[in-house]
């Protein structure tokens, strides 16, 4: 089935997006977008399906880069969760359970508007399993760059579902292992977290060694597979780099040398920071008892939001490419929650409706490398589309209210399952952040420099 989006309102995704009134979007039969223009000068091809907007809004699916499938954000105690993971992919019946709930998970992300996903760990590599479901037709996904179960050391972070490797040959061969599964990228596990935080104002403790970082990266670049590394503190991020990562999720206060490192990584390239307050905010805000952690990771939650959105801002003003992902499945992740990571990296860094939007569609395409195929609303690219009643330039909590969605040019007929407890939880943090000296005192201080060198990014209609 071709389509005609006619009458549309088109924020087509890139850097300085206006909005394209009385605008008409052809779609062909293989999902792809032919053509683009004012609608009194479209001509139809014929045959095609009309989809009159009447005004409304037309934007490219979001782009998530940053996803764990298993859960769905409802808080659990961590207790002997390992041996619960080793008996779920140590049989089939386990394993078809596991996959499951990774399709539910996918098509709640679809479903609330996002169309391409990067998962980065899973259990048993079943994330790639699922992804190869989606591409012979099996049900209906978003685009999914899976990165299988991730590289880890014995006494790191994710050890619930990562490979352990204890020396670089290990690493190197865990790459290989990845390769031969099918993941589409490496993801590493180079320092700890707050889930792993044994002292008081000290995430991110530095588990994976430099060589190992390196052998990894090194190994997966050979191979053409990017890498990704979770990183919560500054010492991190230096191994990071000089390991040659690809993109840093999470991040944490950099240095000047770090900023450089950056711009010219260990392996000569340039890498990006991808920006996730949405895992740190919970548990910097909420009661232990409601995320069902501990006074020492409530502690370490509020270093780690700080740690993310202190990179984030560094980054921004050096001219290091950011991107946005969820952490989804976290505690109060849900996988319908994107629009809120991009509202949060609105209001920590000031830049432009404009510029946030852009950052969540075709900046995340151009980091993941899918480019060419996706983010933003153009000739040649996948009809990846969503349709909004408001204006996300206006206020960008507009995303959350999706009224259609579009995968490769076919209507996504699922809807959203929310958690209502969670929901109300998070709307009460989102109405807060306004009071939270952390983000308010940092918005006075940019007000009275009468700079603000985020916001001149992206153009205001």
């Amino acid at each position: 089935m071709s389509y005609a989006f006619i009458h549309a309102t088109v924020l087509d995704g890139t850097e300085k997006m206006k909005s394209m009134l009385d605008t008409t979007v052809l779609v062909d039969d293989k999902g792809k977008i032919v053509e683009v223009g004012p609608t009194a000068k479209v001509k139809m091809r014929g045959g095609e399906q009309i989809i009159d907007l009447q005004g409304k809004y037309l934007i490219p699916g979001l782009i998530n880069m940053h996803v764990h499938l298993v859960g769905d954000g409802t808080p659990h105690s961590s207790s002997n969760a390992e041996g619960a993971v080793q008996k779920v992919t140590g049989n089939p019946v386990g394993m078809a359970i596991l996959r499951h709930m990774l399709k539910a998970s996918l098509k709640n992300q679809l479903a609330s508007g996002v169309t391409t996903v990067r998962s980065v760990g899973d259990p048993g590599y079943a994330d790639i399993q699922v992804r190869d479901q989606i591409k012979s037709g099996k049900f209906q996904g978003p685009r999914l760059i899976a990165s299988g179960c991730g590289i880890t050391v014995p006494e790191g972070h994710a050890r619930l579902f990562a490979k352990k490797a204890t020396t670089p040959e290990e690493g190197r061969a865990l790459v290989h292992e990845h390769f031969s599964n099918g993941a589409d990228q490496i993801k590493l596990f180079i320092t700890g977290g707050v889930f792993d935080a044994e002292v008081e104002g000290e995430p991110g403790v530095l588990r994976m060694p430099l060589d190992i970082a390196q052998a990894v990266c090194d190994e997966a670049h050979k191979l053409g597979l990017r890498t990704s590394a979770h990183i919560e503190s500054t010492e991190g991020v230096e191994v990071g780099l000089k390991a040659g990562v690809d993109t840093i999720e999470h991040g944490a206060p950099l240095t000047d040398e770090l900023l450089k490192l950056f711009k010219k990584n260990g392996l000569g390239n340039a890498s990006s920071l991808t920006c996730t307050l949405s895992p740190a905010l919970p548990f910097a805000v909420l009661s232990p008892e409601k995320t069902h952690s501990t006074h020492v990771q409530k502690v370490n939650g509020r270093v780690v939001y700080e740690g993310v959105a202190t990179a984030t801002r560094q980054a921004l003003a050096n001219g290091i490419p950011v991107g946005l992902g969820t952490d989804s499945a976290c505690p109060f992740v849900t996988h319908y929650d994107m629009w809120r990571e991009v509202v949060y990296f609105q209001r920590h860094t000031g830049v432009t409706p404009e510029f946030a939007l852009h950052t969540a569609t075709l900046k995340n395409a151009q980091l993941l490398g899918v480019a060419n195929e996706t983010g933003s609303i153009e000739t040649g690219k996948s009809a990846d589309l969503i349709v909004l009643d408001a204006n996300p330039l206006n206020d960008l909590c507009a995303l959350r209210n999706v009224e259609q969605v579009y995968m490769a040019g076919k209507p996504v007929k699922y809807k959203a399952k929310h958690l209502p407890k969670i929901d109300a939880e998070l709307d009460g943090i989102m109405n807060g952040l306004d009071n939270d000296p952390f983000v308010s005192e940092w918005n006075i201080a940019e007000e009275k420099k009468s700079l603000n060198p985020f916001a001149k990014r992206g153009t205001k209609e």
